[in-house]
Parts: structure tokens; sequence; C-alpha cells
């Protein structure tokens, strides 16, 4: 009987430990299962992200075409300082001088004279010969430099550049007309009304010759390039994809850094990303403009395209420093939340400045009453509002820049370093969630 019961009590072990092996067994199957499944989730946040950061610089260029063609008072309102502007000026006072004297016919000079004094003033022009002409266009320049210095024209450029908008839309859609064309390769805006305004000064001061100028319709060159036409099939697809790219990438990331291992690292990882990609294209606008400048073809004053350019892609430009801005400031507050050692030696050194500031205001003798009590117990949620009510601006602003985003960042840096003073001393860091910790009440000294 005993050893019955011996070998009963052997076998169960036996099976024990046979089920114990097969569940090693199982384990160890599995593990090679899990290990390309973890992989392949790393391999596709990795691709997600990168497609996002990608489309980032499209983005930007997307919402730029958006608001150039779309808003057309933000574009007057950029390209009418050129209204003051030397290059500008001497562009159009040249291209305006250049139509009235195309026509001016010196020989009507002589009409005005006596029969009998005609001999003398046409032997008199004719030793004179280009001298002549040179002083009647020099004359004529002066005034046309005069119309473009005076506040008239800054009203006469709005109006234009407001036809150069129509201009840009109709080169890039399609659409568009009256006083701005699109001929062949060129965006053209007519210059009557200042060669009117140049005509009537001209007249004022003695030319009265100007009176026979007929109404000129002379063409200034907005944008010219081989280029139009394929740049019009590129808007168009921009057009289309509009507002919704820069979702597209948003969510691109947003899964990507869900399916990350490492959340917190994705993020700083893809908004450092983002920031990079813009800055090239930035860094593209830079390049490009003197490779633009030196394809125009001869007769266009570069300096003054030189500015019209500027003008063109200071809203792109503006859009890529503020989206570097936040790349930049995104990745460096998820940064300073995690639980690396650097990123705690610098909230250590946030706290204890904190700290020492509340101290000193404690010695002077400052209460604050039930306030610093209500801000600790309810530090989570104070800190959670600021945090949205920044996010906010910056959604609702119109159009935000770089400075608008570092404003924005160091006003909530400020309002977080309110509600630690207030709250008063820490009890230390959640390396969980960055977050100070409230103070354990103190002891009550045993008499």
């Amino acid at each position: 009987m005993p050893d019955e019961t011996g070998r009963t009590s052997a076998d169960g072990e036996v099976a024990r430990l046979r089920a114990r092996v097969a569940a090693l067994e199982a384990e160890a199957q599995a593990q090679p299962a899990g290990r390309p499944r973890r992989r392949g989730r790393s391999t596709l946040a990795t691709v997600l992200i990168v497609l996002g950061c990608l489309l980032a610089p499209l983005s930007v260029v997307a919402a730029w075409a958006s608001g150039v063609i779309g808003d057309t008072d933000r574009y007057v309102s950029t390209v009418q300082p050129l209204a003051s502007d030397p290059d500008v000026q001497n562009a159009v006072a040249a291209r305006v001088t250049d139509a009235a004297m195309d026509h001016i016919d010196l020989n009507d000079l002589l009409s005005s004279a006596a029969s009998d004094e005609r001999p003398l003033l046409e032997k008199a022009l004719g030793k004179l010969g280009n001298s002549l002409e040179d002083a009647v266009r020099s004359f004529v320049n002066d005034k046309a430099r005069d119309v473009v210095a005076s506040d008239a024209f800054e009203t006469l450029w709005t109006e234009l550049n407001r036809k150069a908008h129509a201009a840009m839309n109709k080169a890039l859609t399609g659409d568009g007309g009256g006083a701005v064309k699109l001929d062949g390769n060129t965006v053209t805006v007519d210059l009557a009304p200042v060669v009117e305004e140049v005509k009537q000064r001209l007249v004022d001061n003695g030319l009265t010759l100007a009176e026979k100028i007929p109404e000129v319709h002379t063409d200034f060159a907005v944008a010219k390039s081989e280029d139009i036409t394929k740049a019009r099939t590129g808007f168009r697809l921009l057009q289309l994809v509009g507002n919704w790219l820069p979702v597209l990438a948003l969510l691109l990331i947003a899964g990507g850094v869900l399916l990350a291992r490492n959340r917190r690292r994705a993020v700083v990882t893809a908004a450092l990303c983002v920031a990079v990609t813009v800055a090239l294209l930035g860094l593209a606008l830079t390049v490009f403009r003197p490779v633009y400048l030196d394809a125009l073809p001869e007769g266009v004053s570069q300096p003054a395209a030189g500015a019209v350019y500027d003008a063109l892609t200071h809203f792109l430009r503006t859009t890529v420093r503020m989206t570097v801005a936040l790349g930049v400031i995104v990745a460096l507050a998820t940064w300073l939340t995690g639980t690396g050692r650097r990123a705690g030696l610098v909230r250590n050194l946030w706290f204890s400045g904190i700290g020492a500031v509340r101290g000193t205001a404690d010695r002077a003798g400052m209460n604050l009453g039930p306030v610093g009590p209500w801000v600790a117990g309810h530090r989570k949620w104070i800190v959670w509002v600021l945090i949205a009510a920044a996010v906010l601006t910056y959604l609702l602003w119109s159009y935000p820049t770089g400075l608008v985003v570092i404003g924005l960042a160091l006003a909530l840096l400020f309002a977080l370093a309110v509600v630690d003073f207030l709250a008063g001393p820490s009890g230390g860091i959640d390396t969980d969630t960055g977050t100070a910790q409230p103070a354990d009440p103190p002891k009550t000294p045993v008499s």
C-alpha cells in the first residue's frame, strides 16, 4: 500500500513537471511570434511618422497658397509697403517714362513756333540731336518719379496689387480677367492710371505737348517664368487638398506616435523632424531667389523683381518660422516632462528657484490665506486648463507667426510659475507626469 501511494505521488509530480515543461515550450514558441509583431508595429509607426514629416512642408505650401489666393486683403496689406520701395518705384517710373516717350513727337514742338522762326528752330534741333530727346526723357522721368513718390501712387499701388492678386489667381488657376492678363508665361498689370497721372503732371508743368498722349495701356510684369504652366498644375493640386493636407500630416504623425513603444520619444522625434523638414523649405526659398532672378529676361529690373518675390513669399516664410518654432517648443516641452535624468535636473532647478522665491516671500510676511491651499489642491486641473487655453488661443489666432508661438509658450511658462508659487513648496517630482507633488504635512512635535 505505501508503494502504491508513493508511486501515485511520483506520477503526480511527473505530470506537474510535464505540464510545466509544456507551458515553457509554449511560451518559448510564442516569443518569436511576438517579437515580429512588435517589430512590425514599430516599423509601421516609423513609416507613419516619416510620411507625416515629409508632408509637413507641402502642408505649409498648401496653407500659403490658400492664404495668397483666398485672402485678397491679407495679400494687399503685405505688398502695400512696396509702394515706398525705391527699386519698385524706379522700375515703375522707367516703364511709365518709356510709355510716355513713345507718344511724344519732338517735331510737334515746331508747330507752336512762328513760321518765320521754324528754319532756325529746325537747325537748332538738328544740332542738339539726341541730347534734346534725352533732356525731354529726363524731364518726363522726373515727373514720373514725383508721381510714384506721392501719396496718390500708394492708392494706385493698392488697386494695382488687387489686380495683381487677380493676376496670380489667373496664372495659377486660369480664372480672372479685366485689367490683369496672362500673356503666354507672363503675368502683367496695366499701368494706365499711372501714365495718366504723369501726363497730367507734364501738362501742369508746361509740357503741353503731353496733352496729345492718348490713353496708354502699358504692362508691368508681376511674374514671368517658363514654369507658370507647370506651377498651375501643381497649384490646382494644392487647392484640391487645401486645408486637408495639414490635417492628414497631423493624423499620420499621431498614428505613428500611438503605435510607437516609447510614445514620448516618438513625439520628440516627430516634432523635431517636422521642424527640420519645414526649415529646409525655408532654406529652399532663400536658395531659389537668386536662381529665379537670374532666369528673368533682359529688361526686367532684378531689384524690383526681388522685392516682389520677397513680398509674395512673405506669407510662406512666416508660416515656416511659425511651424519651426512650434515643433521645437513641442519637442522641448515633451522632453522636459519626461523621466530622463537631465529633464529631471531642469525641473528640479525650476522648482528650487520658485521655492526660493516663495521662501523669501514667506519671510517677508506675505500671507496668501486660503489661496495657496486651494491652488495646491487643484494644481493638476489648473495646469491642464492653462495648457488648453494656450492651445485654443493658438488655434483661434488668424495668422499665427513664430513670435506668436514663442509668446504663447512664454506666457504659459509664466502662468505655470505663478501656479507653482501660489501652491507653495513641493514635495518632490512625479516621474510619471513631470509635475511637482504637494509637500507632506508638517509633523506635530511630541511633547
